[in-house]
């Protein structure tokens, strides 16, 4: 199994055929312009190509009216002043006498990469098409969708395959109504929407794209809108990676991506690349600059939990949620003409593409090492199963070197201890010079915290500026550590909750699902991406009390931040099915399942809520995700 790219070149046909400013940011360049990035940097050829086919009738009924359809179906005889004229009764629209032929196979091909993913010929997979969806109803076109590619992708996997729980996540400019107003009182369709909002100024216009729409009858709470109101996205291409990589621990990894929008075609193209490479399993580039949430971002977040808390019961655990007071830059006066292809839009568009040519000029997709994957686990024996493209690496580091770092520790001295030291050592020096990305070696019990200690030292000294080192289970941080900033040390499993400084922090294992997600979600990732290291070492140390699911979930998300370079150390004593599930996740695959959700116990709550109050003052990524 891999990663489907579903396309067909049919799909580039459609075009503007008369002068509008406004729709002529959507062209055949967009699918091109992306295929050809992909080809060039050789992503293509590393998925399974899948032609897009047409969707029937029939499918199309799932979510549009057979009047709708049948009048794009008529299209196809019309000639260039009636599809004008046409075109004029819709917002944001234009229609070729390719338009039905090209929308059919825009959502023919989100049906095939369901089909695909459900029956498991791939893992996950991306549908490259045009035109886009989201915007389109029932009965309408809109912001140049026709047919709604998503919602029918979703209604196939109800009907068709039995999905009875769907996730739709929706990152774009722009607020995909289409799609919410199929779904508003489905309950088996979550409906998350991340879009430019400007309290109601920014297209297309509507009350309900604000974060107090949360769907109706049955389906209250199952839509979700996450409304930025000052200033644009700047959702670089490099966070779209980021984005597909946390998505794809949900769902055992079952992820379909449907282009939509997206008009700048240098962004559009890295972003696409960006996000093949993610399903692929490949590294995301690590995210650069400071990591402080803007005030009006924290604004709106505060606002969808607070219409969202009646609804979710995780939610209301924390207590009554504020409603934050509007901030004080909301853009007052009339609309604004921010239609996706108006003047205005245009202007801002160019302000738009200058910055991101900037940005783009500073980024460039990550070359994959040569090794993924590298494991030192031969005391685990027989039981052990990898991934095939994971490396059983023999080397170890030269003996004088190994010697002169064992020295540091008594518990190093002995033969069992020396040879397990010397693995971790060549593993870490191949991560640091960028010839395996992630690798796993196993330590003997009495020398774990030992073994730890060399790690952080030899990983500082040979290149890393900003190590992370996440310790679960009986081990102490070395006494003598710099407490510089070049370090951030985090123990999972510690008998109370305490932040000794800003770069030293512990908190106890909490005994529930949703008390592990709590910490992991509203502490360690959070101080992780504020962190922003380039060298994660996860030490699952003697008494861990991971289960394998809570250690393969831990291990995938600190995989993102740091770019893929995680080293994980293992218990010599530890099962092969812990080794295993690990190698997976730090191969890309998706953990499993951590079971039955069960809530938070107050004692854990506490303590994580005793640790943020300590630590938001110092790491702001803090203040975005709260505890639930």
């Amino acid at each position: 199994m891999g990663t489907a790219l579903v396309y067909h070149e049919d799909m580039t046909e459609a075009r503007l055929l008369w002068e509008d400013p406004e729709c002529e940011i959507e062209s055949p360049e967009r699918l091109t312009t992306a295929l050809e990035r992909l080809q060039q940097h050789g992503l293509e050829q590393r998925c399974l190509r899948l032609t897009a086919r047409e969707a029937s009738e029939a499918e199309l009924g799932l979510v549009h009216s057979p009047e709708y359809v049948a009048l794009l179906r008529g299209t196809q005889a019309l000639g260039t002043r009636e599809l004008q004229a046409l075109s004029r009764q819709y917002d944001a629209i234009y229609f070729h006498p390719s338009t039905f032929h090209c929308a059919r196979l825009a959502a023919g091909a989100g049906l095939q990469l369901v089909d695909a993913v459900l029956t498991g010929a791939v893992h996950n997979g991306l549908a490259l098409v045009r035109p886009p969806g989201h915007h389109s109803q029932r009965a309408a076109a809109n912001g140049f969708c026709v047919f709604n590619n998503v919602a029918l992708a979703a209604k196939h996997a109800q009907e068709k395959h039995g999905l009875h729980r769907i996730l739709i996540v929706d990152w774009d400019v722009h607020h995909g109504q289409g799609i919410q107003y199929t779904f508003e009182d489905d309950p088996s369709i979550l409906y998350f929407s991340w879009h430019r909002y400007e309290h109601g100024r920014f297209w297309p216009y509507l009350r309900e794209s604000n974060a107090d729409s949360v769907g109706q009858g049955q389906g209250r709470g199952f839509t979700v809108n996450l409304p930025w109101n000052q200033g644009q996205m700047q959702a670089t291409p490099e966070c779209f990676a980021h984005l597909t990589q946390l998505l794809q621990v949900l769902a055992g990894g079952r992820v379909c991506a449907v282009l939509e929008g997206g008009y700048h075609l240098e962004s559009l193209s890295q972003s696409v690349c960006m996000m093949v490479q993610a399903l692929l399993g490949d590294p995301a580039p690590r995210l650069l600059g400071p990591m402080v949430p803007h005030h009006s971002a924290l604004e709106s977040i505060q606002s969808v939990r607070a219409a969202q808390a009646p609804h979710w019961t995780s939610l209301q655990q924390e207590g009554p949620v504020p409603i934050p007071s509007p901030s004080n830059h909301s853009p007052e006066g009339k609309p604004s003409t921010l239609l996706p292809g108006g003047s205005e839009f245009k202007t801002a568009a160019a302000q738009t593409a200058a910055a991101l040519s900037s940005l783009l000029d500073q980024l460039c997709l990550q070359p994959t090492p040569p090794v993924r994957m590298a494991v030192a686990l031969t005391s685990l024996g027989a039981g052990l199963v990898l991934p095939p493209d994971v490396l059983c690496e023999k080397g170890s580091a030269p003996q004088e070197e190994t010697q002169a770092w064992a020295r540091l520790h008594e518990a190093l001295a002995k033969d069992e201890a020396l040879t397990a030291l010397g693995k971790v050592l060549y593993l870490l020096d191949g991560i640091l010079d960028g010839q395996v990305s992630s690798g796993i070696a196993a330590t003997p019990a009495p020398a774990a915290a030992a073994t730890l200690d060399v790690a952080i030292r030899r990983g500082l000294s040979q290149g890393a500026q900003r190590l992370l080192c996440v310790a679960v289970g009986q081990l102490d941080r070395p006494s003598d550590l710099a407490d510089d900033g070049r370090n951030l040390w985090l123990n999972i499993r510690s008998k109370e909750a305490a932040a000794l400084s800003m770069f030293h922090v512990s908190v106890p294992l909490p005994a529930t699902t949703g008390g592990f997600l709590n910490c992991v979600l509203a502490l360690v990732l959070p101080l992780a991406y504020g962190f922003q290291p380039d060298l994660v070492l996860l030490a699952l140390g003697p008494a861990h009390g991971l289960q394998d699911p809570q250690a393969a979930l831990l291990a995938a998300l600190l995989r993102v931040p740091a770019g893929g370079r995680v080293l994980a150390l293992v218990d010599a004593e530890s099962t092969p099915q812990l080794a295993g599930v690990l190698a997976r996740v730090l191969c890309g695959e998706a953990p499993p399942s951590l079971g039955p959700f069960s809530m938070a116990s107050p004692e854990d709550t506490q303590a994580l809520m005793y640790l943020r109050g300590q630590l938001e003052p110092h790491w702001k990524m803090l203040q975005v995700a709260a505890p639930v």
